[in-house]
Parts: C-alpha cells; sequence; structure tokens
C-alpha cells in the first residue's frame, strides 16, 4: 500500500488594517530594501500607520499558509480627461521565501477585483525596465503605454 501526502496549499488576502501594522511593517521595510533603501522598521511603519489612519491608500496583506508573505499598495488619483478615478499599483512584494507560489498573482487580481468593486477606471503601475514581474502583468492583461514617457521632477 502507498501512502499519498496531499498538501493543499492556502492562499489568504485581507485588506490591512491598523491591527495588522505589526505584521505588514517588516514586509514593507524588506520591499524598501529591495529597492535599496536602508532598512527603517520604524519609518516604515509610521509610514503605513499614517497612510492607513488617514485613509490615502488600501493595502492588501497576502498570506500563505497563514504566514505574512506578500502585499500590494494602492493609491486613489484621478483622470481628468475621462473624469473617472484610477488606482495607482504603488507598490507590490512577495517575501522571497514565497515567491512562484502565485502570490503576486493573487494580489494583482485582488486589486483589479477592488477596482472594479469600486467602479474606477482601471489600475495604473510603473516598473523598473528590468523587472521580470512585466510577463506577469502581461499574462494578467496588463498593457504596456507606449504611446507616452514618463517623466518625473525630484524637488531636491
Amino acid at each position: 500500500m502507498e501512502l499519498f501526502l496531499a498538501f493543499k496549499f492556502m492562499i489568504t488576502i485581507v485588506e490591512a488594517d491598523l491591527n495588522m501594522i505589526d505584521v505588514l511593517a517588516p514586509l514593507f521595510d524588506q520591499y524598501r530594501v529591495f529597492y535599496e533603501q536602508e532598512s527603517n522598521n520604524p519609518a516604515a511603519t509610521r509610514f503605513l500607520v499614517e497612510r492607513i489612519q488617514k485613509k490615502e491608500s488600501i493595502i492588501f496583506l497576502a498570506y500563505f499558509n497563514e504566514e505574512p508573505a506578500g502585499f500590494t499598495q494602492l493609491y486613489t488619483s484621478f483622470s481628468s480627461v475621462s473624469l473617472q478615478a484610477i488606482f495607482i499599483l504603488n507598490d507590490l512584494y512577495v517575501s522571497p521565501n514565497y515567491r512562484g507560489k502565485g502570490l503576486g498573482e493573487a494580489l494583482l487580481n485582488k486589486a483589479k477585483e477592488f477596482c472594479k468593486e469600486k467602479k474606477y477606471k482601471g489600475l495604473a503601475l510603473e516598473t523598473e525596465l528590468e523587472n521580470p514581474a512585466q510577463k506577469l502583468y502581461e499574462k494578467l492583461g496588463w498593457k504596456k503605454d507606449m504611446a507616452c514617457f514618463h517623466y518625473f521632477w525630484t524637488s531636491k
């Protein structure tokens, strides 16, 4: 008789609130370090608390088998031309131990679902030219804007 063990992996995504800061802040700090910032968990915590308290962003927290594993953060903006609200998907992060398990896709789909629920025009994101996640974005129906350039002015 052969014994087969089946492992069921469960991804759960919840909207983060202030009660989840202690779980979310370390992931947010890891995300910042990924983008070559100095680790600063207290500052990351303050930033997230302020965004949530002021209702300036929506953060979805992903758990993999009940372990915090990633997040995405959305900010509201507006299109003057179409007279509609849009979300900017500013942050998407999956902890290295959980990559390749469908968390990024689940977080992106949650953001799309939330956008539809709110009846927003859509989601915008920007990414580095070499980011391998571009394949995932395109697989999930995101379109690369080839018709315009992105500019940024720094006040430093």
